[in-house]
């Protein structure tokens, strides 16, 4: 208890120069732990995959669709439980700034692909029934304060024209990753549309979402698939659903590395900060060290009282860093929320937090600690401030 209450007076001693360092820590703290949240989130899609799920696309691009009479040979491939299919409908919300993702899909069956999406039975029942009808997650409806029953207009931008739809149903997500702002229609109200404005777009889809029966299976099956439509116009390239999502990050892998790095940089700033803070603590106590060695304190228990004080000072802006990277999180994904739909820290994030605060604390304590164990008692009785 002595011992204790003697680190936190030597912590605490330059009052200033211990508040500017726990300051500097609980900013790198906070700034360490939103980066790699923000890299977490920006692979939340991939995390959400499931193992039982393929991705059909025409081979060429995925702005290349494909005819949706492939969906009946697709679910005649063996291991194939049920195909659905849809659109990237990308309409705008009254102006280009309020973006989210919304689809032209086959209501019934996606949502038998998709059961992280949960719907309840009497809307879900609603939705299917009309065809102009719409689902919208949780975080969408708070983000523009709809209702069950509210009529939302899209302006079109791969389908052009105005497009409306009635919110007939609210989804929730079944897991913590699952995506809660998202906007589903029915493919079959698009198909319509375009068979009369444009029907050579009609009957076309630019996704098959694949459900099959055997996880360990999908490669195959995979291949299967595209050896259906080998050498016809629109050959398709299957994949499995991680696959297909990390064909997107990888599209900004490098950002996401730089991102990676800056986090680690700033740790690395930290540290060097708080090495010249113990540095100069340890140089203004050299005297004292000297009288401890006199009265027989060994080096032990200095270099026990320099890497305590380096741990306090640490822990103090590492604890203030973890408690406001939550309400900095709500901040964030309340500014960025269209961006990063899933924004969630992770319990392995603080763990990082703590394991880089440690990492901070010894490292910074390691040169100081050891020139007051070696210097001799003369040398540092010497030392003057």
């Amino acid at each position: 208890m002595i011992g204790l209450k003697l680190l936190f007076r030597n912590a605490f001693r330059h009052k200033l120069r211990t508040y500017l360092t726990i300051f500097g820590i609980t900013v790198a703290i906070l700034a360490f732990g939103l980066l790699r949240t923000v890299v977490d989130a920006w692979y939340a899609g991939v995390e959400a995959s499931a193992a039982n799920r393929l991705v059909a696309r025409n081979a060429i691009s995925l702005t290349f669709s494909l005819p949706i009479a492939y969906r009946e040979k697709i679910k005649s491939v063996s291991g194939v439980d049920e195909v659905s299919y849809g659109n990237w409908f990308a309409g705008i919300y009254i102006e280009e700034k309020n973006f989210f993702a919304n689809f032209a899909v086959d209501p019934k069956t996606y949502l038998e692909i998709y059961p992280e999406f949960v719907v309840p039975p009497e809307e879900k029942t609603d939705f299917l029934k009309d065809r102009k009808a719409a689902v919208a997650g949780v975080k969408l409806m708070e983000r523009f304060g709809w209702k069950i029953g509210d009529t939302v207009m899209l302006k079109g931008t791969i389908f052009p024209g105005d497009w409306d739809f009635t919110i007939r149903g609210i989804y929730s997500g079944r897991d913590k990753n699952t995506d809660e702002s998202q906007f589903f229609s029915h493919w079959d109200y698009l198909n319509e549309r375009l068979k009369d404005r444009e029907p050579m777009r009609a009957d076309q889809a630019g996704f098959f979402l694949i459900k099959v029966a055997d996880p360990d299976s999908a490669a195959g099956i995979a291949v299967e698939i595209d050896k259906l439509f080998k050498n016809s116009l629109a050959e398709t390239l299957t994949e499995t659903e991680r696959a297909f999502q990390m064909s997107f990050v990888s599209m900004t892998e490098a950002i996401m590395v730089a991102i990676q790095l800056v986090s680690f940089v700033v740790i690395i700033i930290i540290m060097a900060v708080m090495a010249n803070t113990m540095g100069m603590s340890v140089r203004e106590r050299m005297g004292e060290y000297a009288v401890f060695k006199t009265l027989g304190f060994g080096g032990g228990y200095i270099g026990m009282l320099i890497f305590g004080e380096s741990a306090v000072i640490t822990a103090s802006g590492c604890l203030l860093g973890i408690l406001l990277t939550y309400p900095a999180a709500d901040l964030f994904t309340s500014q960025l929320g269209q961006f990063f739909p899933v924004f969630i820290i992770k319990t392995a994030t603080i763990y990082l937090d703590i394991l880089a605060a440690l990492a901070v604390a010894i490292i910074a304590a390691i040169i100081p600690a050891y020139r007051a164990v070696t210097v001799s008692i003369t040398d540092a009785l010497r030392r003057v401030g």
